[in-house]
């Protein structure tokens, strides 16, 4: 019998795909009728979240905090290897995934791996990614590169010391005299239940605030979400961030650090929900608010994904994680965070 390993796939780039966001004030409408096209979000619904932008500008972080991404990732290849082009493509707002197969085609690329910006299983963080993929392929047309994801990082050590890192630089902001008793909340973008029930979502995020508050050494702590959209008798995760802030003001909690563990990068929903809305209810409840940064391009979450890339060079190596719940595999089963479209529930923009 012959026990010759299979060759190592061979892999000419990566291509980082995220969400998108406007980039100034005249993409703002377009980008939303984008983000929720089929979902039957009334006008004035977008109106209403087009406020939110215009507070900054509007511009979304989103794209910039990418492109930092992608310049580590270029530099970390440079440095370590493997020699791999590395794109940038979006879901909703330009750079396009399409517009970015079709440069990748053009540049010679047949096969190349996918780090899809989020962490956790679910139909918006995951499953949809891959129709994305599939969809972008068959625009461009048969001669689009072959494109393989790598697999979610919700207890891989990178994320889990990035993380921490971003939390700690955030205590160092509570007086040192009340530094201990800060409390953690985790939040994340809350799904609707009938999402949730089919995907591992709610306990990779569990194990993921759990091995971060571990790491700290804080035993109060709590995972809430935000962001919630579609209409109030769907129900979806709780508690929210808010709603948590006001339980917390009740038991005399001073100090909260919020920990945005769901979001990879600095965006919208960030910045609003978080630095807007649950500052200032924080602010009138008398509690202070510290709000961590998200993973971003940090040092040790960008070799987590030059991590994540090798493992597919390398068949059989070692897949680092932390926790219970193990490594996520490279390919989801088929019912994986499978979810009817056409409920109003799709996740990733305010409205």
């Amino acid at each position: 019998m012959d026990t010759t390993p299979p060759p190592a796939p061979q892999y000419d780039a990566l291509l980082v795909l995220s969400f998108g966001g406007p980039e100034k004030a005249d993409d703002v409408m377009p980008f939303l009728e984008a983000v929720v096209r089929g979902r039957g979000v009334p006008k004035e619904r977008l109106e209403e979240v087009a406020t939110h932008y215009a507070r900054f500008g509007g511009k979304s972080p989103l794209n910039d905090e990418n492109r930092q991404l992608v310049a580590a990732l270029r530099q970390a290849f440079i440095t370590k290897g493997p020699e791999l082009k590395v794109y940038f493509g979006n879901r909703n707002w330009h750079p396009l995934l399409e517009d970015t197969l079709r440069k990748m085609r053009d540049d010679g690329v047949e096969r190349a791996l996918v780090f899809a910006t989020s962490a956790f299983g679910s139909y918006s963080g995951c499953r949809q990614y891959q129709e994305d993929l599939e969809r972008a392929r068959e625009a461009v047309g048969e001669d689009a590169p072959e494109l393989s994801k790598l697999r979610l990082f919700h207890n891989h050590p990178g994320f889990i010391e990035a993380q921490v890192a971003r939390v700690e630089q955030a205590l160092e902001r509570v007086p040192e005299e009340r530094r201990a008793g800060a409390r953690l909340a985790f939040t994340a973008h809350s799904i609707p239940l009938s999402m949730d029930a089919t995907s591992p979502y709610r306990d990779q995020l569990e194990e993921s605030c759990r091995l971060v508050a571990e790491e700290l050494g804080k035993r109060e702590w709590q995972l809430v979400f935000q962001s919630r959209s579609g209409p109030p008798e769907v129900p979806w995760l709780e508690p929210d961030v808010v709603d948590h802030l006001d339980a917390l003001a009740l038991i005399g909690v001073r100090d909260l650090v919020v920990v945005p563990i769901g979001f990879l990068a600095e965006h919208m929903e960030v910045v609003w929900d978080l630095d807007v809305d649950a500052t200032q209810r924080a602010q009138e409840l008398g509690i202070e608010l510290y709000r961590a940064g998200t993973v971003g391009a940090h040092p040790r979450f960008v070799e987590m994904i030059r991590e994540l890339v090798v493992e597919r060079f390398e068949p059989g190596s070692r897949r680092p994680s932390l926790g219970v719940l193990g490594p996520s595999p490279d390919v989801c089963s088929g019912d994986c965070c499978a979810y009817t479209r056409g409920r109003p529930a799709a996740t990733g923009c305010p409205a």
